[in-house]
């Protein structure tokens, strides 16, 4: 069992907003869902790649802050996944001659591996290389190590993208002081949660249906043979809607309570849905039928046609399977049904990593967290550390209790003084008692005889003028 200090923390940098999710995990993978941060990203990310440096870092910033703040933790590292509009696969081979036949060893299968990742693409990087198959004479085997030939080729798919995305992205952690564990390929994480291994071995297609983009993954024989990702999804439904003088926070509700990717042309009666700005101001049911489906029709078009430049649409005996916020419309089974003739149209709407959601299963649901989750359920290590500040924190409290000490010291000090001031000159004050008057030392001999010889003067004195008036 995880400690009170094992907590996996992970972020999802997509079109609409940017999520942060902090967990445990139990031994047999169970996720404790712990907190749950976020923040808009309308204007900082676009088709899932960050354009705008600046305001990614504030966002990011903030959501660190909360989760430091809800949790009474110091989070310093994180997971995060990689998604986006220039992610894609690229098919390439590498192929090795011997002299003589040899015994196909493990050595040789990864020198066709570093062969491949050499290779150089304008403006690309490979994030990552999922092995096809390799062709030894005219057979073609996943496990080559062991067979005897003398050559031998190998089939590789790389997961590439622009070469700024993971850049931009470590900029933006580096500028908030948090580590990145590691960077996971967002579809890959997803669809080892959400699809069976029986779908990826049958061969099906995942199509994740996002804010701004969506992302077509298409598996057989439990390998991932192609990926893209298509530059439209639920936004540019919205913003048609928009353009009908409505608000674009408006729109999306209108979007989800009255649009359709599939609708029934046969409806006689037309309701008039009034906006909330103006209730005198209406807008057709049908009209925002129309709208919506035309959108989703082009959505759907694009993604089968990258299900046929797979190469495999003839191979997908589970069909496909749906998921994503934008895959929330109405009909959306039945529009991808009709285009694509497949009767297999599954929505996926359950994980196989299970959750305990806590107090954010609203949330969890309202924002579609399956990316978000997974990315949570690929972490493995603690991303809490101790608190660089802490020790400035504790020694700044310290001399404040020490100043607030001296303080309190000088004053007591001063009230002592004080006190003892008023006592002397309450004593000066009080007439002496007879007890004191006693007590008083008797003069010596010279001070009486002083004293004597002034009265003794002053009585004749008194003789004298006494006696001036009596002759008078």
């Amino acid at each position: 069992m995880t400690t009170d200090k094992d907590i996996i923390v992970a972020i999802e940098l997509g079109s609409s907003s940017i999520r942060g999710i902090a967990g445990r995990k139990d031994v047999d993978g169970t996720l404790q869902i712990l907190d749950v941060v976020e923040r808009k990203s309308k204007n900082s990310i676009r088709k899932g790649v960050i354009y705008n440096i600046d305001k990614t870092t504030q966002a990011l910033n903030s959501i660190f802050a909360q989760l430091r703040e809800d949790l009474n933790v110091y989070i310093n590292k994180a997971y995060v996944g990689i998604s986006g509009q220039s992610l894609c696969t690229i098919r390439n081979s590498a192929s090795k001659q011997m002299s003589t036949k040899m015994v196909i060893s493990n050595d040789i299968v990864d020198s066709l591996q570093d062969s491949n990742c050499n290779i150089n693409y304008p403006d690309k990087i490979i994030l990552d290389v999922k092995a096809q198959e390799y062709r030894i004479g005219t057979n073609y085997v996943t496990e080559p190590v062991g067979i005897l030939s003398n050559q031998i080729e190998g089939r590789f798919l790389n997961i590439v993208a622009r070469s700024s995305i993971k850049e931009n992205i470590q900029k933006c952690f580096n500028a908030i002081g948090v580590q990145i564990l590691d960077m996971y390929i967002a579809p890959l994480v997803l669809a080892d949660n959400i699809l069976t291994d029986n779908e990826k071995r049958t061969g099906c297609a995942l199509v994740d249906f996002g804010a701004e983009t969506t992302t077509v993954s298409v598996y057989k024989n439990n390998i991932l043979r192609y990926l893209s990702v298509i530059p439209l999804g639920g936004n540019n439904v919205t913003l048609d809607i928009c353009s009908k003088q409505v608000e674009e926070e408006e729109a999306e509700e209108l979007k989800i309570k009255y649009g359709t990717a599939f609708s029934d042309s046969s409806k006689e009666i037309v309701r008039h849905v009034p906006l909330s700005f103006d209730p005198g101001i209406t807008i057709a049911e049908d009209v925002l039928q129309e709208i919506t489906e035309a959108r989703m029709e082009e959505i759907i078009a694009n993604v089968w046609e990258q299900i046929q430049q797979s190469n495999y649409a003839k191979s997908l005996l589970s069909g496909i399977v749906i998921t994503g916020g934008a895959a929330n419309i109405r009909n959306i089974e039945k529009a991808i049904s009709y285009k694509t003739k497949l009767d297999k149209i599954k929505f996926a709407k359950t994980l196989h990593t299970i959750i305990y959601p806590g107090n954010f299963e609203n949330l969890i649901l309202e924002m579609n967290a399956n990316t978000l989750i997974s990315l949570l359920a690929s972490g493995e290590c603690d991303c809490t550390d101790v608190d660089p500040n802490e020790e400035e924190r504790k020694r700044l409290e310290e001399e404040e209790l020490n100043r607030k000490r001296i303080e309190e010291e000088v004053r007591k000090k001063q009230e002592e003084e004080l006190a003892e001031e008023q006592r002397k000159n309450n004593q000066e004050m009080t007439v002496p008692s007879e007890s004191e008057t006693l007590d008083k030392p008797e003069e010596n001999d010279d001070e009486k005889k002083e004293k004597n010889g002034f009265m003794q003067s002053l009585k004749s004195r008194f003789i004298k003028i006494s006696r001036m008036f009596t002759e008078e």
